[in-house]
């Protein structure tokens, strides 16, 4: 329902941020990889967001890319494995970090994750192989606005992430989003 939110950045208070949008105050969870990207209070910033509903609840998780929020949608659709822990996994690794323990079967760095045990850890090894592998460290070097408009463009026209992520590497760093998406999908036709 709530995909993104531009804003200026009112409160910062771990894991959760104020952001005020036109007037209106939203309150979302980040992973810590997210909170210490920042900018200083008072500052304009972009959040990709998932928004969560609950019997006793409705949460806005945010990010700073799409690979952020790709792996905490799969880390959800775990049986035990609620926002929070997703959350919590985010802070204690970045998503190159988990994309590569899923890829090594290595329970061991994700026991360390306050809040992960082994039986959970390889229950997430076994249901994240094969959706978050080692592509998925291609998309952490995402770092523009225009570059994560791009990557939504792509992913939103049915490209998976693996193509999206190696046409956004072909394009120049500096390219804006409509010359971008126009250059990404002649190199997509291909």
């Amino acid at each position: 329902m709530i995909g993104k939110l531009t804003g200026t950045l009112l409160e910062k208070n771990p894991p959760e941020v104020l952001l005020d949008c036109h007037g209106v105050g939203y309150e979302v969870n980040v992973p810590m990889s997210t909170f210490y990207n920042l900018p200083a209070v008072g500052e304009r910033v972009s959040l990709l967001t998932q928004f969560i509903v609950r019997e006793d609840a409705q949460l806005l998780y945010g990010f700073a890319t799409p690979t952020e929020r790709h792996a905490f949608r799969e880390l959800i659709k775990i049986s035990g494995v609620g926002p929070r822990t997703a959350l919590s996994i985010l802070s204690g690794m970045g998503v190159g970090d988990l994309a590569q323990a899923i890829t090594l079967q290595e329970a061991g760095r994700l026991v360390k994750v306050p809040g992960i045990g082994k039986k959970t850890a390889e229950r997430l090894l076994l249901e994240l192989k094969g959706k978050l592998g080692a592509d998925m460290g291609a998309h952490a070097q995402v770092t523009s606005d225009a570059q994560v408009d791009i990557l939504q463009a792509l992913l939103a026209l049915g490209y998976n992430d693996k193509e999206a992520a190696a046409a956004l590497k072909a394009l120049p760093p500096d390219v804006g989003v409509s010359d971008g998406i126009k250059l990404a999908l002649k190199a997509l036709a291909k």
